[in-house]
């Protein structure tokens, strides 16, 4: 026997009986989205390496440590670690920018990233979110987590915690990074070596380190004065202000998380997680911001932006397990002929049947239906004779009757 080949760690299949709770969550986003007049974008799955180096930023962890590169004709391609990065170039490269303001898109499917396996987290994972390009105002910030909050009500989960903050603009966040480098510089030989690489580098990202020994420097009183201390310009603080006003007239509760810095590199102003009491340390479901230049950086005109995304693997695991759905009807008969032409009949008439394609006996082709339908459709002898069909509803086993044409009609009116 040959030796078995298994799934790749990192990965798994998505099996039957797990499909419907996809569907579910695919299906809602849909609904949500395109109720506040978001339209569905696909982007590709792998692009040039060069657009995640530029977009999400070289001093991140992703693009140092996470991404899966390769090179063909001397090309380096990178399959996607996130989907904003791909949306904005689309969003460039196909002329967008001269749709009406906002262009709303939102995306759903697979990304790729290399990094320890855990719960909800995999190195092919699903992601669904939304960018909304061209309004500059609090009140894209404040659709964007409204809109989050209720695509998360809508499949069902409400125990939620809404933490925002503001990273100013470039302008104002430099101010910021120098007195946070100053705070920190006695600390330095302490702090793990990827936050001394991004010390030089990028010293804000120093915040979302996870390391506890870093974490414990950040709660030291002197570093926390100037982490929880408010830094950005009036123009800035205003737009926050905003935010938080607009969040309080939808009724959304938040709170200020002045650590919160989201790990890539194109946020400014506003950003935000949301986090779900269900889960364990690693708790957030959904993060997002504003990126007012990142367009720009991508090769296109000044445009604002704000997203979010979310781990699709994490919502399902929130989740209770959706139920498989029953077919509409089998169709149970020893005469294959009359059952071909039958459930050919019912599936063009968008029926969900099926049959024993192996002619098994009466009873035990009724035991499957049981299992697998609603309803038996039997075509015995005397039902063929007469042009009829029986149909037993199998959760109360009452039995009618019909004429072929009018089965139609009863399945779909009893789903």
């Amino acid at each position: 026997m040959a030796k078995m080949i298994t799934v790749q760690k990192g990965t798994k299949d998505i099996l039957p009986i797990e499909i419907d709770s996809w569907h579910f969550i695919e299906e809602t986003a849909k609904r949500v989205f395109s109720n506040a007049g978001y339209s569905e974008i696909r982007t590709p799955i792998f692009e040039a390496t060069e657009l995640f180096a530029r977009g999400v930023g070289d001093t991140t962890d992703i693009v140092n440590k996470e991404m899966y590169t390769f090179e063909k004709s001397e090309r380096s391609l990178t399959l996607r670690p996130e989907n904003t990065a791909g949306v904005v170039r689309s969003y460039i490269e196909n002329g967008m920018h001269r749709l009406p303001a906002p262009v709303k898109l939102w995306y759903k499917g697979p990304m790729f990233r290399y990094e320890r396996p855990q719960a909800g987290r995999q190195r092919q994972f699903h992601q669904v979110g939304m960018e909304m390009f061209g309004i500059s105002q609090p009140t894209a910030d404040a659709e964007a987590i409204s809109l989050a909050v209720n695509y998360l009500n809508a499949i069902g989960l409400n125990d939620l915690d809404v933490e925002i903050n503001s990273l100013g603009c470039p302008t104002c966040r430099e101010e910021y990074k120098k007195r946070l480098k100053e705070v920190l510089k006695p600390y330095l030989s302490e702090l793990c070596p990827d936050c001394q690489k991004r010390y030089e580098k990028n010293p804000l990202r120093l915040l979302d380190c996870k390391v506890e020994e870093c974490k414990a420097i950040y709660e030291k009183p002197e570093v926390k004065e100037v982490i929880t201390s408010d830094f950005v310009c009036p123009e800035c603080h205003e737009h926050f202000e905003s935010v938080k006003k607009y969040l309080d007239v939808l009724g959304i509760k938040y709170s200020v998380n002045k650590l919160l810095v989201r790990g890539l590199d194109y946020y400014n102003r506003t950003v935000f997680e949301i986090k779900s009491n269900n889960l364990g340390s690693q708790n957030a479901v959904c993060g997002g911001g504003r990126y007012d230049s990142l367009v720009r950086n991508l090769g296109g005109e000044d445009t604002p932006a704000v997203g979010f995304a979310m781990g699709m693997e994490r919502l399902i695991s929130l989740l209770p397990q959706k139920e498989s759905q029953k077919l509409d009807a089998y169709v149970v008969s020893t005469n294959i002929e009359e059952t071909l032409k039958l459930v050919e009949y019912l599936r063009q008439n968008n029926i969900k049947v099926d049959f024993d394609m192996t002619n098994k006996k009466f009873t035990k082709q009724l035991e499957k239906a049981s299992k697998l339908a609603r309803f038996a459709l039997i075509l015995g002898e005397d039902e063929i004779n007469n042009g009829t069909v029986s149909v037993k509803n199998l959760a109360n086993s009452e039995q009618i009757s019909v004429q072929k044409d009018e089965l139609g009609g009863i399945l779909k009116n009893v789903r």
